[in-house]
């Protein structure tokens, strides 16, 4: 459970507002932070549903974001002939991926994508007015208790605010301009509570460098985490942001913090800004947003119109709180009185060192950097001016520095730290993302090392494959860019910090009562469109492996072969896993019926272990099962990108870990996940057994030939993805809705 302090700034009447379930679901259903705000943003729900984790849902959110990538999208939104947006307020574009580029062929990209926006009325904030996501945080799209998507990975950064934030595709960005929505499966929910309170030069960049280090198992893959214990309230919202952005490092699809008395008075302290710039009269960096009106005491200006007092009542008034009984699919917890500074590295997140333990020997550096959406707002950057102020960046050391937006940048330079950073020799570039994706000057070369507040250390992620990059506070990296070294700065004393080997951390495994299949009534059954069918039925394959990526499932070699035929894709199939696994599933699917109006679908149904199809984001890795007669798959989870494909493209996923515990204890080698079939195969098919599929009930019943018969908790199958696969997939869907 969430356990929120009530605010005290709050009236009698709007108080009574958040008791009276104006927007969430009640306490007669159980539901975590997360699935309040999915309730408030799903669409087409029978009457009377409350949505939990596992659902498929229809969501129509708040706002969606696209940066650079927007070009994409653009075409193809027009490929579905679609020629208005359903919403404009919806939309936001933002450019600061690739903006040092000044070639003619980015340029003219570039006003494309801003002549769209002025022909559709999108808000657009064209190069060097920031990082996409902080402009949709200091600008107001992302809200408390509210829901925003993005084309990006890094949307995560929302929960920072109390908003749900998670990232989609870029085929979901061009259907949710043409219909307003798009389909999303509520992913389990993990609390990581944290406790106590951070020592003096210990942040929050610290906090998640140690989270993703410690707990580097997947224990939050693919969930949606709510922040919650006693150490939030002394975490300030940039550290919040810096914490909830590099979720997505640690594995998790949205990380979201509580909506309490701080962020309530950082929002104030942010319209006292907003204000003074009205006053002033400085104009939009945004050439589509309204051009601010100077304050005038005789006469009133409109307020702004997401950055309002009565907007950010309305949000504390009715904040989203876990219920009693709420269930969290696991509960995590790191005590930060224990926590010292870390380092992330080298090249992977899930590698956290004390920066004690690395200061002998000491690790030269060539290359620092002070950038991205992470670690690049004012707080961040007059830290490393503290560092550096009077001082010099060492001989033969780079140090780069770039604020989030141009509004951070102003804040800087006003404050004075940003001349500090410059005077102490750090280069300087304009807002965006810059290196940290790995585009324009400055990038890592061969044979270097670097270190930096960013958000990723990936193995060629910010330059050449064969340098080495380290992640860190911006204090860490402004001190390692003044010595030469990766190091602390000369006010951190480490006799004072806690003396501990490692900090102390927990984690208890799911506190949910374990799910039993229950008669279901009538009324409970998920009603059905015309022509999706009541129950998948056919013969089963298990694939007894774990992290089966999409270059297994569908080779690399025919993913840039557009004429490839349906038919031919149902023949290499996993070839690059189990080469006899195209002809196994062929020998399955003959003599199936074909009676089209029958309420059963048949086929043969495809079982394997977690995280199925992680890798890159190619279609034919769904499209290619499908093919081969699979209609349907059963893992015990499945990789994102792989999911939105597959049901995308009209693919049917079924998660049912109970059954592939069972299977993978029964077949597997050892009895234990990834190791393969007991006798070395790769792909087991158990005589004479069948798989039954409930959609409007949920649950699976596997036919065990002369040995009967067991039935295994399953997720019914939603509207969302029921309208998908009627309409042959996402493409079909929104024509059908234009």
């Amino acid at each position: 459970m969430v356990c929120l302090p009530r605010l005290a700034r709050l009236g009698q009447q709007s108080w009574a507002l958040a008791h009276r379930g104006r927007f969430y679901a009640t306490v007669s259903t159980p539901q975590t932070v997360i699935e309040k705000i999915v309730q408030k943003y799903a669409v087409d729900l029978p009457e009377g549903t409350k949505v939990r984790a596992g659902d498929y849902v229809m969501i129509r959110p708040e706002h969606v974001m696209t940066h650079d990538n927007t070009g994409p999208v653009i075409s193809k939104f027009l490929s579905l002939s679609c020629s208005k947006l359903d919403n404009p307020r919806q939309p936001v574009f933002t450019l600061d991926h690739d903006v040092q580029n000044q070639s003619a062929t980015n340029q003219a990209k570039y006003k494309k994508i801003e002549a769209f926006a002025k022909e559709h009325n999108v808000d657009f904030y064209p190069a060097g007015r920031g990082i996409g996501h902080q402009i949709i945080v200091e600008e107001g799209y992302a809200w408390p208790g509210k829901m925003v998507v993005a084309s990006d990975s890094h949307s995560n950064h929302y929960g920072g605010v109390g908003c749900l934030g998670t990232a989609i595709v870029r085929t979901d960005a061009a259907g949710i301009w043409a219909t307003g929505k798009f389909w999303w499966q509520i992913p389990r929910v993990v609390s990581v509570s944290l406790d106590g309170k951070l020592s003096s030069g210990v942040t929050g960049k610290d906090v998640i460098v140690a989270l993703a280090g410690l707990f580097n198992k997947d224990e939050v893959l693919n969930a949606a985490i709510e922040f919650t214990g006693s150490g939030v309230e002394h975490l300030s919202i940039d550290e919040r942001l810096t914490i909830a952005n590099m979720t997505t490092e640690w594995g998790a699809v949205a990380g979201v913090f509580p909506i309490d008395e701080k962020l309530h008075e950082w929002y104030q302290a942010m319209f006292k800004k907003a204000e003074l710039r009205r006053f002033l009269g400085k104009p939009s960096s945004s050439s589509l947003a309204p051009v601010p009106i100077p304050s005038d005491p005789s006469q009133s200006t409109p307020p702004h119109p997401r950055l309002n007092p009565p907007r950010l009542e309305d949000a504390l008034a009715t904040r989203p709180i876990a219920d009693p009984g709420a269930q969290y699919a696991a509960r995590l917890s790191l005590d930060l009185s224990t926590l010292v500074p870390h380092v992330s590295g080298p090249n992977s997140v899930k590698v956290a060192t004390a920066l004690p333990k690395l200061l002998d020997p000491p690790i030269a550096i060539n290359k620092a950097y002070l950038v991205s959406c992470t670690n690049s707002r004012a707080s961040d950057i007059a830290a490393a001016a503290a560092v550096l102020r009077g001082k010099q960046v060492a001989p033969g050391v780079e140090f780069y520095i770039a604020a989030a937006s141009s509004r951070v940048q102003e804040d800087a330079e006003a404050s004075g730290d940003w001349q500090a950073l410059v005077d102490a020799g750090a280069k300087t570039l304009p807002a965006g993302c810059g290196p940290c994706i790995g585009l324009g000057v400055g990038l890592l070369e061969k044979g270097e090392v670097g270190i930096s507040a960013t958000n990723r250390n990936y193995k060629g992620r910010m330059g050449h494959p064969e340098a080495i990059a380290y992640l860190a506070s911006p204090a860490v990296v402004a001190a390692s860019a003044a010595k030469g070294i990766i190091c602390g700065p000369d006010s951190l004393d480490l006799k004072a910090l806690p003396q501990y080997d490692q900090p102390k951390f927990s984690i208890v495994e799911g506190d949910a009562a374990p799910v039993k299949t229950v008669e279901v009534d009538e009324a409970s059954l998920e009603p059905l469109l015309d022509g999706f069918p009541s129950f998948f039925e056919g013969p089963l394959l298990f694939a007894p492996q774990d992290n089966l990526t999409t270059d297994g499932l569908y080779p690399g070699k025919y993913t840039y072969q557009d004429d490839i035929t349906p038919e031919r894709q149902a023949e290499v199939v996993m070839e690059n896993y189990d080469p006899t696994f195209a002809a196994t599933a062929r020998s399955l699917r003959e003599g199936f019926p074909t009676d089209p109006s029958s309420s059963t679908r048949p086929g043969a149904i495809l079982l394997s272990g977690y995280n199925f199809g992680t890798g890159s984001s190619r279609e034919q890795a769904a499209t290619a099962i499908k093919n081969a007669g699979i209609p349907l798959v059963i893992c015990g989870s499945f990789g994102d990108i792989f999911k939105r494909n597959s049901i995308n493209n009209g693919l049917i996923l079924i998660e049912s870990p109970a059954l592939i515990k069972d299977m993978t204890e029964r077949f597997g080698k050892d009895g234990v996940r990834g190791k393969g079939g007991k006798y070395g195969e790769l792909t087991v098919v158990p005589e004479g057994w069948r798989i039954r599929v409930d959609t409007r009930r949920g649950g699976v019943t596997v036919s065990m030939g002369t040995e009967g018969e067991k039935t295994y908790p399953a997720a019914k199958v939603g509207r969302s993805v029921q309208e998908l696969w009627v309409n042959g997939g996402l493409e079909g869907f929104i024509r059908a809705s234009l």
